[in-house]
């Protein structure tokens, strides 16, 4: 097993995967991660130094039982099978039933799902050269893999010498394929002192105690601007429901995907039980969401021109079509979009390397609800991951519209990110 980020992990287990492929006496393994495409990207290709770079010449992609695969010609003189299989989701574990695999790699195992995990070491029980391969992505220390998994062999190898666990931790500083220039200009976009450095830099497990977001909750201004960026606009629209608020965020993401700059949020308050019906033949509730969805979108406007995006919370498609005949009704012809909705984790990671990084920024005087809303939010400590607590004592409404506004971008944020 192998943890860390860009620590050239893949490369390594690749290597060793397909090293003792070349003699392995079974002809049918195992390459898993947590999708199809995951696992094509992070073994079957490894940055040009995974599987068909080690066979080239000696594969052929096909199938077997209708999966994809690769046959590849081994040392010995055999033809081996390499199924492959995604195993993020619950059930996922049925497409790898019924098979007995000589070895398995599975790529960012701690994302994938616990009864996938399990099914493949059920799998390869009968193995003639048992051997399991796993990478990791830095967790929380409290995090299932960890406690369930890892510590158990770690005491297992412990108890006995030969009980055949290997664990290495590999970080950026040992990735060969990094100069020292990149590696200066990696480092050079991380607070040496934040969780985020000792998670993907330094590959340690770390649990977010307290306030999630210390950068700006002790130092608000240094995120705040006068200035007007250029970029796509967008904005996200959360729901409000039981006692929570109808949330409006509206920000621009410049071309480049490196900068985030949010120019207003607004909230409306729809606790009330009321459902008076207005002159207008809609309900009460339903005319706040209007009256405040409208102001905000007029004055985002008003003040630069045009919104590019809206997205909304995609578990409410009644109300997304509701938002989108207000727009026409006001002669608006913007497109209102289902959020894709990231994991809570993912949010809060791609915020916590936006504020390190000093590339989200806020405009002063019209951002405070969403600005508050940030240096107000907690870790939910009962959580294995990283979560913010929702319980009414910060405004998570605000943060949901601000993440449903740029999270379809989430990746070309990460990867900029470093």
């Amino acid at each position: 097993m192998v943890n860390g980020k860009r620590g050239g992990k893949n490369v390594l287990n690749a290597l060793c995967f397909c090293i003792l492929l070349e003699n392995h006496p079974d002809r049918l393994h195992l390459l898993a991660g947590v999708s199809i495409a995951n696992v094509k990207l992070n073994i079957i290709d490894c940055d040009g130094y995974g599987i068909t770079n080690y066979f080239s010449g000696r594969y052929r992609e096909g199938k077997y039982k209708n999966k994809d695969c690769l046959y590849v010609k081994c040392a010995d003189g055999k033809e081996k099978i390499l199924l492959i299989s995604g195993g993020a989701k619950d059930g996922d574990e049925k497409y790898i039933k019924g098979n007995t695999y000589g070895m398995a790699y599975i790529t960012e195992a701690n994302e994938c799902h616990q009864k996938f995990l399990k099914e493949v070491m059920d799998r390869t029980i009968s193995s003639s050269d048992r051997k399991i391969f796993h990478d990791l992505n830095p967790k929380p220390p409290a995090h299932w893999y960890y406690t369930e998994i890892l510590d158990f062999h770690e005491k297992r190898q412990r108890e006995n010498p030969n009980y055949g666990y290997n664990y290495e931790h590999f970080n950026i500083f040992d990735n060969m394929a990094i100069t020292d220039t990149q590696l200066k200009n990696v480092l050079e976009t991380y607070d040496k002192n934040s969780i985020w450095y000792k998670r993907d830099i330094l590959g340690i497990r770390m649990a977010n105690a307290g306030v999630l977001f210390d950068l700006i909750a002790n130092n608000r201004e240094r995120y705040i601007t006068d200035d007007t960026m250029l970029g796509l606009i967008t904005t996200g629209v959360d729901f409000g429901k039981n006692g929570s608020k109808h949330a409006f965020c509206s920000q621009i993401i410049s071309r480049s995907y490196r900068n985030i700059q949010v120019i207003r949020s607004d909230e409306v308050d729809c606790s009330t039980q009321e459902e008076v019906i207005e002159t207008d033949g809609i309900g009460k509730k339903l005319k706040q969401l209007k009256d405040g969805f409208i102001a905000h979108v007029k004055w985002v406007l008003k003040h630069y021109g045009r919104i590019d995006y809206i997205f909304a919370d995609g578990a409410e498609p009644e109300l997304i079509d509701f938002l989108q005949q207000c727009l026409i009704n006001e002669n608006l012809h913007i497109p209102v979009k289902a959020s894709i909705k990231i994991e809570i984790k993912d949010r809060i990671h791609l915020i916590g390397v936006l504020l390190m990084q000093d590339r989200l920024k806020f405009k002063r005087g019209n951002t405070d609800i969403v600005v508050k809303a940030l240096q107000e939010a907690t870790q939910d400590d009962e959580a294995e991951d990283d979560r913010w607590l929702d319980d009414g004592t910060s405004d998570i409404d605000i943060l949901d519209a601000f993440n449903y506004g740029i999270e379809v971008w989430n990746k070309q944020l990460m990867i900029l990110g470093g």
